[in-house]
C-alpha cells in the first residue's frame, strides 16, 4: 500500500540557509533558468521522531533574464523502497530580490493524518525542484538531488556511585533507542558502537574513553576508574538510517 502525505506551507516562517548545493548544470542550460543554491533543512539531515509536529524547509534561489514566476512552482521530497512510498510536497512562496532573481521557500509540517513514514524509507530521499521563468522556461531537476531523512536517535546515561572515591570503579550505563516510525514509539538500537566520553569539571571538551556496543535491547554498560570530578556521557555517531545523538552529561563527584 502506498501512502502519500502532503506537505503544507506554514506562512510567515523564515528559515536561514547555512548550506548551499549547486543544481545540475544541464537543466539550467536547457531552460535558461539558473538555480544558484538549494538548502534543504538548512543543510542538516531531516530527523523525524514519532510525533506529528516535525517541520523542515526547502529553500531555492534561482534566476532568469525574465525573472522567476510563481506559476508551476513545485517542491517535493520523496522516497520509494519496494512497495513503500512517501512524499512531502507542495507549492513554494517565491520572493524576488531583483528583476531576475527570486528565493522560493516551502516549509513542510507533518500532516496529522499521515505523520511519519515507514521504517524502510529512512535514508536518502529525492528532492524535486520545479520552477518556471516569466517567459515560460521550465526548470525541473528530475530528482537528481538527494537529502537524508533519518529516524531520531535517543541516548540516556547514568554513572555511579555518586559520590565515588578516587581510584575506585565507576559504573556507567545507558540506552540507545531510535524512533520506530511503523509503531510510533522508540525501541532499542542493537549492536551499535557508542563512545563513552568524559569532560573534566572546569573544561569544555569531551574526550573519548572507550567504545562499547549496545546489547540486544540497546542497553550499554561498562566500568571505568574514577580519577576526577566531571561529566560522563554516551555519544552515537549516526548510521545511514538513524541520527547522531549525545546523551546529556551526568556529573560525578570524585572524592
Amino acid at each position: 500500500m502506498r501512502a502519500i502525505p502532503t506537505g503544507a506551507v506554514l506562512t510567515g516562517v523564515l528559515v536561514l540557509s547555512v548550506s548551499a548545493v549547486a543544481a545540475p548544470a544541464a537543466y539550467a542550460v536547457e531552460t535558461g533558468v539558473v538555480v544558484q543554491k538549494v538548502s534543504v533543512n538548512g543543510g542538516k539531515p531531516i530527523v523525524l521522531g514519532t510525533s506529528q509536529t516535525e517541520s523542515f524547509t526547502i529553500s531555492v534561489t534561482a534566476s532568469d533574464d525574465s525573472g522567476i514566476s510563481s506559476k508551476l512552482a513545485f517542491f517535493g521530497i520523496e522516497r520509494e523502497v519496494g512497495e513503500d512510498y512517501w512524499s512531502y510536497h507542495g507549492t513554494p512562496t517565491c520572493t524576488a530580490s531583483s528583476a531576475t532573481t527570486s528565493t522560493c521557500k516551502l516549509t513542510f509540517k507533518l500532516d496529522p493524518g499521515w505523520g511519519v513514514p515507514r521504517n524502510t524509507l529512512a535514508g536518502p530521499w529525492k528532492v524535486i525542484i520545479q520552477l518556471q521563468s516569466k517567459d515560460g522556461d521550465l526548470y525541473n531537476n528530475g530528482g537528481t538531488l538527494t537529502h537524508p531523512v533519518l529516524r531520531r536517535g535517543k541516548l540516556s546515561v547514568d554513572a555511579g556511585p555518586e559520590p565515588v572515591a578516587k581510584g575506585k570503579s565507576l559504573k556507567v550505563t545507558g540506552k540507545l533507542t531510535r524512533a520506530n516510525w511503523d509503531r510510533r514509539t522508540y525501541a532499542g538500537y542493537t549492536n551499535q558502537p557508542v563512545k563513552l566520553q568524559f569532560r573534566k569539571a572546569g573544561t569544555s571538551t569531551y574526550r573519548t574513553v572507550k567504545t562499547v556496543r549496545t546489547n540486544s535491547t540497546g542497553n550499554l554498560s561498562t566500568t571505568v576508574t574514577a580519577s576526577a570530578d566531571g561529566y560522563w556521557r554516551w555519544s552515537f555517531a549516526s548510521t545511514s538510517t538513524t541520527s547522531s545523538v549525545n546523551a546529556t552529561g551526568d556529573y560525578v563527584d570524585v572524592r
